[in-house]
């Protein structure tokens, strides 16, 4: 027995020391090449591309050389902005025949922003889906506003005008009023039949805030189908539950109008997380998703505390969202008072991806050129943290 064990005790001390090689060789890794996991075989790798992104968007040099720089470093999506401050960002009927805008957003070279866009980024491989950032928000002074003020909805107290709004005062349009249903839906309509785009996408403005739905027209419909008076109180649970069931109502609509005119065509949400959302916002996406009636779901976390990031990325509805749709993070590079670290960016990237999340960046100019650290740095980090290509997250749409 004893010499049976020394005759291979010449091999065991190879593999011990090509072990040793080996343990040696991976301490000499980098940290940061050790840290990172593996991406999965399909990410969702996004950037909203926003109106703060101006410059790049009118001007083809500054637009190519952009989406020549995100498809090499391995991004997959982009989400340009279509519908903000009242007004379209593309060659839309639907908003001319409303009466509210008389012009066209234009590239400086005279070309379509959006159509120059998705033929860029199509033929690097990205997708491409519209982002409709206003919903039914829009600007008290905007000829939306102004032109259209019967589409407006209001509080308790009579009032319009919604203060608590970055950029000035809001107002918002009525989700259940008929003509606002159909100006939103044609809208969506135009864009996805005139444009080869993958999708469209609402965020946190596709909502009500839950102060609002006092108007006469409100109030009507909510005594005729209930028999009872609206609620003083706005966070009724009973009236919550019935305007949030309204919108809802409208979502699989427009999901079957979207569906019946481009099958495969995703209808992408980026909501805030659903608590919040449902009790301040009465935006159910959660009852959306659960109805198939959403294809995707980016959920915006823009936490400034990694723990408070984590915790929400195991949220109930984020966990049960994902094993029916695919399901990221929102995550904030900066704001141009409010600028994010790149390490920071990195361990969130870490921990969406150890959830088994994908990850979509608001917003384009905070990636790199209005940032604490100077461009190529954070270039750097980004090639690191998504090393190798991979696609974009396939969708049930697809596999209909």
């Amino acid at each position: 027995m004893h010499s049976h064990i020394w005759r291979w005790k010449p091999l065991s001390i190879l593999l011990f020391g090509l072990s040793l090689l080996v343990v040696i060789t991976l301490h000499a890794i980098t940290p940061a090449t050790a840290m990172v996991q593996p991406p999965t075989a399909q990410e969702l790798r996004g950037v909203w591309v926003t109106t703060n992104d101006t410059d790049v968007l009118v001007d083809r040099p500054k637009l190519h050389s952009a989406i020549d720089q995100l498809t090499e470093l391995n991004f997959n999506t982009l989400y340009p902005v279509a519908w903000n401050g009242g007004y379209a960002f593309f060659e839309s009927g639907t908003t001319r025949r409303a009466g509210i805008q008389h012009f066209v957003r234009r590239g400086i070279q005279d070309y379509d922003i959006l159509a120059e866009l998705t033929a860029k980024a199509h033929e690097k491989g990205m997708s491409v889906i519209p982002w409709f950032e206003f919903g039914f928000m829009a600007p008290a002074t905007s000829e939306l506003a102004t032109v259209h003020s019967s589409w407006l909805t209001q509080k308790r107290n009579g009032s319009r005008i919604d203060t608590s709004r970055e950029g000035g005062d809001m107002v918002w349009l009525n989700p259940y009023k008929p003509e606002v249903q159909q100006f939103i839906t044609q809208m969506l309509l135009e864009v996805i039949s005139r444009y080869d785009v993958d999708g469209v996408q609402f965020d946190d403005h596709f909502i009500l805030p839950v102060e609002f739905g006092y108007d006469s027209y409100t109030r009507e419909l909510y005594k005729t189908e209930t028999d009872k008076d609206v609620p003083n109180d706005p966070h009724n649970p009973d009236w919550v539950k019935w305007r949030a069931d309204k919108l809802s109502a409208f979502v699989k609509t427009l999901n079957a109008d979207l569906k019946a005119r481009r099958r495969n065509i995703v209808f992408s949400i980026a909501p805030n997380p659903y608590d919040f959302a449902y009790e301040g916002q009465l935006q159910d996406w959660l009852t959306w998703v659960r109805q198939g009636w959403v294809d995707e779901l980016i959920v915006q976390i823009y936490r400034n505390n990694l723990g408070d990031f984590r915790h929400q990325l195991h949220a109930p509805s984020i966990r049960e969202a994902q094993q029916k749709i695919p399901t990221a993070a929102g995550i904030l590079t900066g704001l141009r008072n409010i600028p994010v670290p790149i390490s920071f960016i990195e361990s969130k990237v870490k921990a969406a991806r150890a959830s088994g999340l994908g990850m979509t960046f608001f917003f384009y100019e905070s990636l790199w050129d209005d940032a604490p650290e100077p461009a190529d740095t954070r270039q750097a980090s980004f090639r690191h943290l998504f090393a190798t290509p991979t696609q974009r997250t396939s969708y049930q749409a697809e596999a209909g």
